[in-house]
């Protein structure tokens, strides 16, 4: 069997030395032929087993999982989501409305593998090649039809997608800040549609200035947007428990809540009826949509509202906070720590974002890591100007508070952790699950 993980090497395998980000596949042939390797695949060098030298180790294990996989690939529909912000959320409502549709479908993405009532968690949102084939494999076993996956610019550039061909691909929005090298963030992303199968669909916001990038003339581009789109959107209105628009002439309910919600509802809608699907019987689908896990996940509780979400830097927490003011009747109380061994530079910003634009916060660690939980908090309010805040270091404690804090029509933000079920301390997990903790405080 081929291996690209020395440790997984029995013998009589053959282990293929990959290079990677951090590590390099050459460094571990001596450890795969102790454990019994008879045949090394590498860019260079001399072994006392049977050696083929390649010129680009990740080039032939591409070729050759897409030879083994060739005949299993054609019994399912490759749908790739990419772009700066919404491909999780897009991506998971494409998976919801598909397996509502009868249509049996699977997902790869942040959240993880979802297939069947089956999930597992993934390293990354977007797992190297030889991953992906496993689970696509998967997939297939269990008889899904399609498989929708999370492309990341990360993954495309370390070619975690080589090989790989897209029955259909989403581009949602690029967001250029804070990207030292725009031209190769932009690049990556466009390389997804260029492994479009000939007969495939290219499904483009029309509101992006990249737009025009992205229509490539081999595709067939279908642009979704708020005007002179093939698929349009308009008369949203924003509810504290459901959201309200139209589709072209059509009338959306939708249970998500949000008005970015709306358009990444509208990436998937155009999607799934270019592949054949009635407006009539995606929108019955619709009524059963449930918020992603972490994912301005929304919780109603006596007239209250909870929000989960996986927002941690100043520009995605101050987007959540003015996409919740949209549609707010109450106070905004929000919960939001930084994590440890990551950038400091960006602590006081967002103790300084969250308190002029909430009603009150609650800082609280995230993972702390190798950090003074003491430090981070001091970090993150020290130079505050405003006093509506506390801090409060257990993350279950801040939550409870948050909470018991809640009046009729608030809204509490839990930011930071979103779908994460661990806590990182030291170098130790701790169960923690921002969800889990919200149930079982209201069920008190």
């Amino acid at each position: 069997m081929l291996r690209v993980n020395s440790k997984a090497v029995q013998p009589g395998d053959t282990f293929l030395a990959l290079k990677g980000p951090r590590t390099d596949g050459h460094d571990y042939i001596d450890e795969a032929i102790d454990k019994g390797a008879a045949c090394v695949i590498a860019t260079h060098g001399e072994y006392p087993v049977k050696t083929i030298i390649v010129e680009d180790t990740r080039t032939y294990l591409a070729g050759y999982l897409k030879e083994l996989n060739m005949a299993r690939l054609e019994k399912i529909k490759i749908i790739g989501v990419v772009g700066t912000g919404g491909k999780t959320l897009t991506s998971d409502i494409i998976y919801q409305l598909l397996n509502s549709l009868g249509v049996k479908t699977a997902f790869i993405g942040t959240n993880g593998f979802y297939c069947e009532s089956k999930h597992k968690k993934l390293k990354e949102a977007t797992p190297d090649i030889y991953i992906l084939y496993d689970l696509i494999n998967e997939a297939i076993d269990k008889e899904c039809e399609v498989i929708v996956i999370e492309a990341s610019s990360k993954a495309i550039l370390q070619r975690h997608l080589e090989g790989l061909r897209f029955d259909a691909c989403i581009f949602t929005n690029i967001i250029m800040d804070n990207i030292k090298n725009k031209e190769l963030y932009l690049n990556s992303k466009l390389d997804l549609f260029k492994k479009i199968k000939g007969s495939g669909h290219a499904v483009i916001n029309k509101n992006d200035s990249n737009a025009g990038v992205f229509a490539l003339t081999q595709n067939k581009n279908i642009f979704y947007g708020t005007k002179d789109a093939n698929y349009n959107v308009s008369r949203i209105k924003l509810f504290y428990d459901h959201t309200e628009f139209k589709i072209n002439n059509f009338d959306i309910y939708s249970p998500l809540i949000g008005s970015y919600n709306v358009y990444n509802y509208l990436a998937a809608f155009a999607l799934i009826n270019t592949l054949g699907f009635l407006e009539e019987d995606i929108i019955e689908a619709t009524k059963h949509l449930v918020a992603p896990d972490g994912r301005y996940q929304n919780i109603m509780y006596n007239n209250r509202l909870i929000i989960i979400d996986y927002a941690y830097n100043p520009d995605t927490i101050k987007s959540i906070i003015k996409e919740t003011k949209k549609f707010s009747e109450g106070r905004i109380i929000t919960i939001v720590g930084c994590g440890g061994d990551r950038s400091k530079a960006k602590r006081p910003l967002i103790g300084k974002i969250v308190t002029d634009n909430c009603d009150y916060v609650i800082f609280t660690t995230d993972n702390p890591r190798n950090e003074k939980e003491e430090d981070i908090l001091n970090d993150i309010t020290e130079n505050l100007t405003k006093d509506n805040f506390e801090t409060i270091i257990s993350r279950k404690e801040a939550i409870k508070k948050g909470i018991n804090m809640l009046e009729e029509k608030d809204i509490l933000l839990i930011l930071g952790k979103g779908h994460e079920d661990v806590q990182i301390i030291g170098n130790d997990e701790f169960p923690l699950k921002d969800y889990d903790e919200v149930i079982k405080d209201i069920k008190k």
